[in-house]
């Protein structure tokens, strides 16, 4: 890979300036400043990465947020025995997550508060409610003047970098370091945002990533500080375009969820007016060249606009796209052949696999990446003392009900894998089944670095659960708030803006612009397929539920609920 890289002395010079004037040492470089991801730091330099301390006093932990874009809990292999809904995968795409999971604590019941990328982001950095932090939709960028968990741990003496996707359309702020996606970013020969500009690369954004972010930890950072570090990545977000990985799965069929071929009869409006489904093509729906890497339409024989917008958008050198067309050839000509002759049940099929694969291969991917990263915190005794929390953005369709993307209420896209390492603090192969959200990990960090957690954070911390115990007044529901409606100017896959609850057995959801109700109870009908709202037997649940959202939304300072 080619890497053209900012003086990073520079930086460092100017981060120690910050701090008080500490003596700083400059090394000559040859090529103007020029570095390589693959040079080691200087072995005089190794350590725990932690500030210095006196006899006795604990240091700080490291923390590393690892947040990968979409990436649902479907396919994580740790997750498979827990989960009774959705696609059951026949192996794991995961061992390096898998692994993570086996050493540290697996959250069986994560959820987000609003599944959508910005949204659930701007979560993430502040602790607060979509409608408290401003960012309900994709429309919005975070207020540069709200106060986020990074500038706090700033203030309580950490050193912060921000590397990966980012994604809320201002500056970062908080970070010592930032090296960041423009807006979505691509899949490969990806351009960064740094604080002294742009900086390009060609490769495979995924590796990309880590490369920079190993950078930071070997050679830019201060070892005599704690560091936190939010490490992003963009897979496995649309159009899942792998790198390493494009011949995984060949040749092979991998399992189908029960409601690929769902009608929606057992829902309500909302469900049969979405734009989402893996069987349609064209609109929000799965296109067939960008999503789906058939460059020539299969009917006309014409060439897919969004199979160049694929290769622009990408900025794809020759050997890419070369390596990108004969890893699909194959499959992509059975279609031409056939596609006449198929059945609609046929043709889903097909558009199913060639999806989930691609899925599972930009997975396998990050899962590798993982994996590079704990092997660098073992090799450098970083990793007692480093709480790592791998996380998803949201959950995913992965066919389930015909569907990819997210947005809703249902367990698909509101649950979040949550995973997080730490072998000073978590005792091996720990499972939690408390209910958590995103929400709730901004204060867990900070509680983590004993800084203060101020009292606008709505969250709660995570770390007594993390410690085994179990709080009596743990919550018994969660609250779910999805703004961004067909009636906005992107609105897309038009999935009708809802609030919901969900509690350990139920979901009770309200399509407000449709004043329709969902209920489902869990336990009776895990993939959610037909709803009871309405149904005399669970009428008392009804209510206490509606009560229960009444609760919340005061609780959350919910002024207008049907914005």
């Amino acid at each position: 890979m080619i890497y053209q890289h900012m003086d990073s002395y520079k930086y460092k010079f100017t981060r120690l300036l910050k701090r008080c004037c500490l003596p700083v040492l400059f090394l000559a470089m040859a090529g103007g400043g020029q570095l390589s991801v693959g040079q080691s730091y200087s072995a005089a330099a190794s350590g725990t990465g932690s500030r210095s301390s006196d006899a006795g006093e604990e240091s700080p932990p490291n923390i590393i947020v690892m947040y990968s874009d979409d990436h649902t809990a479907q396919s994580i292999g740790a997750y498979r025995e827990a989960l009774n809904y959705g696609l059951k995968l026949d192996h794991t795409p995961t061992p390096n997550i898998d692994r993570m999971a086996e050493e540290g604590m697996r959250f069986d019941n994560a959820f987000v508060t609003n599944s959508i990328c910005k949204p659930s982001r701007a979560v993430l950095l502040t602790g607060q409610h979509s409608h408290l932090n401003g960012v309900i939709t994709n429309l919005q960028s975070i207020d540069v003047d709200l106060e986020t968990f990074p500038q706090l741990l700033q203030q309580a003496g950490y050193q912060t970098a921000m590397i990966g996707k980012w994604h809320l359309g201002t500056e970062p702020q908080g970070f010592d370091y930032y090296e960041v996606l423009h807006g979505q970013g691509p899949y490969y020969n990806p351009t960064m945002r740094t604080p002294e500009g742009d900086k390009d690369y060609q490769g495979h954004t995924t590796g990309i990533i880590t490369d920079i972010a190993l950078r930071w930890l070997r050679m830019e950072r201060d070892r005599d500080e704690p560091f936190m570090m939010i490490y992003n990545h963009k897979a496995p977000h649309r159009e899942w375009l792998p790198g390493p990985s494009l011949n995984d799965y060949q040749k092979r069929d991998l399992p189908e969820p029960p409601s690929l071929f769902y009608d929606y009869s057992g829902l309500t409006t909302a469900a049969h007016e979405q734009d989402m489904e893996i069987g349609e093509v064209g609109g929000s729906d799965m296109r067939w060249g960008r999503d789906l890497k058939v460059p020539l339409h299969p009917e006309t024989g014409e060439v897919n606009e969004s199979w160049n917008n694929l290769v622009k958008g990408n900025s794809l050198t020759d050997a890419q796209l070369e390596r990108i067309k004969e890893a699909y050839a194959e499959d992509n000509e059975y279609l031409y052949e056939n596609y006449a002759q198929m059945t609609d049940k046929e043709r889903l099929r097909w558009r199913y696999q060639r999806y989930v694969k691609d899925y599972l291969r930009v997975i396998r991917e990050v899962d590798n990446e993982v994996g590079r990263m704990m092997d660098y915190l073992k090799r450098e005794n970083l990793l007692d003392n480093t709480v790592v929390i791998y996380a998803g953005d949201q959950g995913f369709f992965l066919g389930e009900n015909g569907w990819f993307d997210k947005r809703w209420i249902y367990e698909e896209s509101m649950r979040m894998p949550l995973i997080v390492h730490w072998p000073e603090g978590i005792a091996p192969e720990s499972v939690n089944k408390q209910l958590v959200q995103n929400l709730d990990l901004a204060p867990t960090i900070l509680d983590l670095a004993g800084a203060e957690i101020p009292g606008q954070m709505q969250g709660r911390s995570l770390v007594p659960l993390l410690k085994g115990e179990e709080p009596a007044d743990w919550r018994d529901a969660v609250y779910y708030h999805y703004y961004e409606g067909p009636e906005l100017e992107r609105g897309w896959h038009d999935v009708a803006k809802h609030y919901g609850v969900r509690t350990d057995r139920y979901t009770l959801a309200h399509f407000y612009t449709h004043d329709e109700w969902e209920l489902f109870d869990l336990q009776e009908d895990p993939e959610q397929l037909q709803s009871v709202y309405g149904d005399p037997e669970y009428a008392e649940v009804q209510e206490e539920l509606k009560q229960k959202i009444r609760e919340l939304q005061q609780k959350y300072d919910v002024e207008n609920p049907e914005r």
